[in-house]
């Protein structure tokens, strides 16, 4: 039987277990499954045992990352048949290092990160990578205590650019929920016959659109962009991308969307064009999410942009 693992990450004091308890706690989420809650980092705030017990869940404390291995996983399912796993990850671990511990009938189901949003400036500045690493890999971010001039600030960096498919949303002081694209308006026009995405606003664009593809549904755009070919790809498919940086030179990553058309096959590796193309949200199973697909009505030769890099904040 598979069992669901539901991981997250976060910092020390970013409020992991208060988060975790309150889903637990949650009627909705937990009727009569048995939960395994794996705390790989105790902070400050503890588990109510009386909750834990009137939710059917099993705490087990990791003491170090030596002791959380398949072997051991596989010894915790054998022992308590659990439904599904929740895992209190430690902040200063790698999350890819899961996938290498997760046993084959454990599949990771969705990945939380939660960050203190009075304190996420200092830890981004000290410790980016593995910041980057933990809003980078989840499903859904949440930066709670979050004051009105913490939200300013991370909206300002563009905090959707380090993980466009994620859901980020802010909560503050009294735990108050609002999403993080409330209010933040677009550079261009959605309802132009044609969206035309200027050089300096290809990465708002591309966020936005992976972000909520279906509001591009059936729309017209226009954008230029470097040609990538794979020998994976069909020969009617290619991406017309960019080049974009996050915060440093170490995360530069190509980032662009799958376009189809018959001229594919004769554009050279590296070429810029200008695509006109009109979009249809696809599954895309990378993301296990959809995700928006090109579909070409014209392609002309352009110019290399300057700058061609493309910049979030």
């Amino acid at each position: 039987m598979e069992v669901p693992v539901y991981l997250f990450a976060g910092f020390l004091e970013s409020g992991k277990t208060q988060f975790i308890s309150e889903v637990l706690d949650d009627p909705n989420f937990t009727q009569d499954e048995r939960t395994v809650l794996l705390v790989c980092e105790e902070g400050v705030t503890e588990y109510d045992e009386e909750m834990l017990r009137r939710t059917n869940t099993v705490k087990i404390v990791i003491e170090s990352a030596e002791g959380l291995t398949k072997p051991a996983l596989a010894a915790i399912a054998a022992k308590y048949k659990p439904d599904r796993a929740m895992i209190e990850w430690n902040g200063m671990w790698p999350i890819a290092s899961l996938q290498d511990i997760l046993p084959d009938e454990w599949p990771l189901y969705q990945v939380v990160t939660t960050i203190c949003g009075a304190t996420w400036e200092l830890y981004s500045a000290n410790m980016g990578a593995q910041m980057l690493d933990h809003i980078a890999n989840a499903d859904l971010v949440v930066f709670n205590r979050s004051s009105e001039a913490d939200k300013e600030k991370i909206r300002a960096k563009n905090i959707r650019a380090m993980n466009p498919r994620a859901t980020i949303f802010f909560e503050d002081e009294d735990g108050n929920p609002e999403d993080y694209m409330d209010g933040m308006e677009l550079p261009f026009d959605l309802d132009a016959p044609v969206i035309e995405v200027k050089n300096e606003d290809y990465g708002l664009w591309y966020i936005d659109a992976m972000n909520d593809p279906e509001k591009y549904e059936g729309k017209t755009v226009q954008v230029t962009g470097m040609v990538y070919k794979s020998d994976g790809f069909a020969p009617d498919t290619f991406v017309p991308g960019r080049f974009g940086m996050v915060c440093c030179a170490e995360d530069v990553t190509f980032i662009g969307f799958l376009c189809k058309t018959p001229a594919a096959a004769a554009l050279k590796n590296e070429a810029w064009v200008t695509v006109t193309a009109e979009v249809h949200s696809e599954y895309y199973p990378q993301f296990r999410a959809d995700g928006p697909v090109l579909y070409a009505t014209a392609i002309q030769p352009a110019e290399k942009p300057e700058p061609d890099l493309v910049y979030f904040n």
